[in-house]
């Protein structure tokens, strides 16, 4: 059976329902998908999507978020390919576009995650547990005991150049959830910003990201030699920045950090 669905870029496709051939190429859909009851009917993941470790291991790899296998991809014979506007390149999506239905995601706060999970859950026949992981989502975060004080923050994700995030990214929305401030949310995506630049900001608290670069303790005195007065912690990139069923496992991780 054919369906008709619009994708959050407004983008109408077409494809069969319920879908039994799904590339994603999204490691946060990934997972979701996992979350959602799906095995067999998901055939294709990128190597990023480290995410549930069976799949990994024993899923076609279609190559990275923004390198895709595209040859590869045709031999998998989607029905479907869950996609995002940021993570993966425009160019790349447009030609898989030509040949297979390709549902683009695009968030930049909680309120759009949850509306990916549902309609996620809608296009894969799984809308009864999408529903529940969202309502799981909502109540949890609705508890959440956010932090009495506006700590000033400033997330790292990216070393050599030194970049952040702007107030139009998922994880800013992240951090203020929680009851932080991003001393940066008045620039737009990642911007770069020089540690000679960060002081004028004065932030409290610098955060290192797990991912995508992998920030480790040097990194932690280099900043220090710079901003002695900050609080400076290597966090799970993972919970800022995964925006599907992850984020369950986001809020006993924000509880503990905000503590």
């Amino acid at each position: 059976m054919k369906r008709v669905i619009v994708d959050m870029l407004g983008r109408e496709l077409e494809f069969q329902f319920p879908p039994k051939r799904i590339v994603s190429v999204v490691p946060s859909q990934t997972e979701l998908l996992y979350d959602l009851g799906l095995d067999e009917e998901v055939v294709g993941i990128t190597k990023f999507c480290v995410h549930p470790e069976e799949w990994f291991r024993n899923k076609t790899r279609v190559g990275g978020t923004k390198k895709l296998n595209i040859e590869k991809i045709r031999e998998l014979q989607p029905d479907l390919i869950i996609a995002n506007k940021e993570e993966n390149e425009r160019e790349q999506i447009e030609e898989l576009a030509k040949e297979f239905p390709v549902w683009i995601s695009d968030i930049q706060n909680i309120p759009q995650a949850l509306q990916m999970i549902q309609v996620v859950g809608l296009l894969t026949d799984k809308e009864a547990k999408a529903n529940e992981i969202v309502d799981e989502i909502v109540i949890g975060f609705t508890n959440l005991h956010k932090a009495t004080q506006p700590k000033r923050v400033v997330y790292f994700i990216w070393y050599n150049p030194w970049m952040s995030v702007g107030g139009d990214t998922f994880i800013s929305n992240m951090i203020q959830t929680i009851g932080w401030q991003n001393v940066l949310k008045a620039e737009s995506r990642y911007p770069e910003i020089s540690l000679e630049q960060l002081k004028a900001y004065n932030p409290e608290l610098v955060l290192l990201s797990s991912e995508p670069y992998p920030f480790k303790e040097k990194h932690i005195e280099e900043i220090k030699a710079v901003l002695p007065d900050a609080d400076v912690k290597l966090v799970d990139g993972e919970m800022f920045s995964w925006y599907g069923s992850r984020l369950k496992k986001a809020l006993g991780y924000f509880a503990e950090l905000i503590k």
